[in-house]
């Protein structure tokens, strides 16, 4: 079983580009769990001043990449 999310499919009630609060609710984690993902690059984000602006594309890539679904099988 292969299941691949699309940005036309996933997260469709954010906008393109979502803060970490965004990002918490999306990928249902914490605050430190968010912080930790962005700031290690594992989630791509920008910086504009203090704050990190996460591309919702990169949320969905990081999914893609790391959902293990051998439990539901």
């Amino acid at each position: 079983m292969n299941v691949c999310y699309t940005y036309e499919n996933t997260f469709t009630e954010y906008p393109p580009i979502v803060g970490i609060t965004d990002l918490c609710k999306m990928l249902g984690i914490g605050r430190n769990s968010a912080y930790e993902l962005v700031n290690n690059g594992t989630i791509k984000s920008i910086r504009v001043g203090k704050k990190h602006r996460i591309p919702k594309v990169n949320a969905i890539i990081y999914l893609n990449n790391n959902v293990d679904l051998s439990n539901l099988l």
